[in-house]
């Protein structure tokens, strides 16, 4: 069965006041587990995108956009790669971007907080976010 992307959103959002309160640990944790999962289950990967490659072709799409569609072993690597690299970086949710104290002794802070859920369709390119 096929999940719609109001469904698929849906799920997104109750997933993410979950993980809005994840420590730098576990969102870490999660980041490798989902590059070891493109790992692992790469080769369903390759064969839903070779389903896309094929239907695009009898679109007839153009070869450039079909490059750009396209998933291959390097390309799964490089998305599986660009999660490692995220863990390498220092998470920002709750740092105090600027602050100030108000005469009545009031403080003011400007602290990052989780985003939340973002929906990107692609026309292609699925290896660039």
């Amino acid at each position: 069965m096929t999940e719609t992307v109001k469904s698929i959103a849906a799920k997104a959002k109750e997933a993410s006041r979950k993980i809005a309160v994840f420590t730098s640990k576990q969102k870490n944790a999660a980041l490798k587990e989902m590059s070891l999962a493109l790992k692992q289950q790469s080769a369903e990967i390759l064969e839903a995108n070779r389903q896309d490659m094929k239907a695009a072709e009898e679109k007839g799409i153009s070869k450039a956009l079909l490059d750009r569609l396209m998933l291959n072993e390097q390309r799964i690597q490089s998305m599986s790669q660009a999660l490692l690299d995220l863990v390498a970086l220092k998470d920002p949710v709750g740092e105090v971007v600027k602050g100030w104290r108000l005469p009545n002794s009031l403080l003011i802070r400007q602290v990052r907080v989780p985003l939340g859920v973002i929906g990107i369709i692609y026309e292609a390119r699925p290896n660039v976010t």
